[in-house]
């Protein structure tokens, strides 16, 4: 083996936790795959004989790689309050997929990459760099260009907004699907009141349908509102037997076919047995990049 492969021997060690960081950081799949190409080219362009930690040294290169694409973005953006639901990890609704499971990295709901997309890209890096993957702030502060206290305040900022924005699923999956089964039978029943019964009275629902649609992208809040789009997705989503069960980032979720062709995903959050939020990604391109072949058992 010469030197170059046993590089990239070693680089492949650390691929899978190198993406489930650029997936944190950007919140769609193809950009982490990016971010961990230009971490690759970077270290077969370094010296890396001195590096002791090669896999911190990585995560500081993929870190330093997303803040400058999460920064290129926000530079971009003609509306900062755009509605944009994260790019979905989709699974069998019997299990998740060990690929998957590594990217989830303690459970990375829709919900929480939607706060996260809120937070300014300093926020974001220092916050999942150490909260998530426990890169001392010593490391962060040159990559912010702040100071280790400040850096850490700039995490401790973006810890406060997910506590009180993103709200943590339902450990059990099982009563997760009874209320999504429930809400999902309302809304065919055209029954608001039954709606309501399973929704969170702060419920919230996005709807992502891509820069291209006639439809504008919206996000509503309240239970009496979700329930009313709920009556109106019901009638344009199709028949029922054109939606198949699937996990969504480790959550309950389900994708609907029109024509044979993913029409729309949509993840739910249920916490304390009431849905608390509903993500709904409904933009043709971004959905035929999916991988939905472990929906087809």
């Amino acid at each position: 083996m010469d030197e170059n492969e046993f590089l990239a021997a070693r680089f492949e060690t650390h691929r899978t936790h190198l993406r489930a960081v650029a997936y944190r950081m950007l919140g769609s799949l193809t950009e982490a795959d990016d971010a961990v190409q230009e971490a690759w080219l970077r270290l077969h362009r370094s010296d890396t004989e001195r590096v002791e930690n090669l896999g911190g040294w990585l995560t500081t290169v993929v870190g330093r790689v997303c803040l400058d694409m999460l920064r290129t973005r926000s530079s971009r953006r003609e509306d900062p309050l755009d509605v944009r639901v994260p790019d979905p990890l989709v699974g069998a609704p019997d299990g998740i997929d060990p690929e998957h499971q590594a990217l989830l990295a303690d459970s990375v709901g829709l919900a929480l990459l939607v706060v996260l997309e809120t937070l300014t890209p300093a926020e974001r890096l220092a916050f999942v760099l150490h909260d998530t993957f426990g890169v001392p702030f010593d490391e962060i502060a040159p990559m912010v260009g702040r100071t280790p206290a400040a850096a850490r305040q700039l995490a401790s900022r973006a810890r406060r907004r997910v506590r009180g924005a993103a709200p943590a699923p339902d450990a059990d999956l099982t009563r997760q699907r009874e209320v999504v089964d429930a809400f999902l039978s309302a809304a065919r029943r055209g029954d608001f009141d039954g709606l309501l019964a399973v929704l969170d009275p702060d419920a919230v629902l996005r709807a992502d349908y891509g820069a291209a649609a006639a439809l504008p992208s919206r996000e509503v809040h309240g239970a009496a509102a979700v329930a009313g789009q709920a009556l109106t997705f019901s009638r344009v989503g199709g028949p029922a037997g054109l939606a198949r069960p699937a996990l969504v980032n480790g959550a309950v979720g389900m994708v609907v076919y029109r024509d044979g062709q993913p029409f729309s995903l949509m993840a739910f959050t249920v916490t304390g047995g009431r849905i608390a939020e509903i993500d709904i990604l409904a933009d043709p391109e971004r959905l035929s990049r999916l991988d939905l072949t472990v929906l087809d058992g």
